[in-house]
């Protein structure tokens, strides 16, 4: 866990300042993804807003859980990671699709889909254990 909660933190705080900015409007529109207006896109974009949030419940709540030492922190950080690598890849394979390559997206969006598959291992060991 002292690897990943840094990677919880910077992902589940993120998502949660990314909503905010989203919502107000705070995203200049040189760094907006393209077509930022279309109300194509931007029904796209908020149709992450539950996946993401509930990556940052997971997330955050896998922290609060292992701060008081409760093994229920394991599950929920799995789910936290697997959500976290479906929003990345959705993300990913979209713009792929599109055929629209911005390093600024992509990179945020290759993160999400990358990080977690370091952490699964570690996060799911102990599981299928007959005690």
């Amino acid at each position: 866990m002292k690897l990943l909660k840094p990677f919880f933190l910077v992902t589940d705080i993120g998502f949660i300042l990314y909503w905010i900015a989203t919502y107000f409007h705070i995203i200049p529109e040189s760094m907006a993804f393209k077509d930022y207006n279309n109300p194509i896109m931007v029904h796209w974009n908020w149709s992450f807003f539950p996946l993401d949030i509930l990556i940052s419940i997971t997330g955050l709540g896998s922290l609060y859980l292992y701060r008081k030492k409760r093994p229920s922190w394991k599950p929920l950080a799995l789910i936290s990671l697997v959500l976290t690598f479906c929003s990345g890849l959705q993300a990913i394979a979209f713009w792929a699709f599109a055929n629209d390559f911005d390093i600024f997206w992509w990179a945020f969006n290759l993160y999400l889909l990358i990080y977690p598959l370091f952490f699964l291992k570690t996060v799911m060991s102990g599981y299928g254990k007959v005690d």
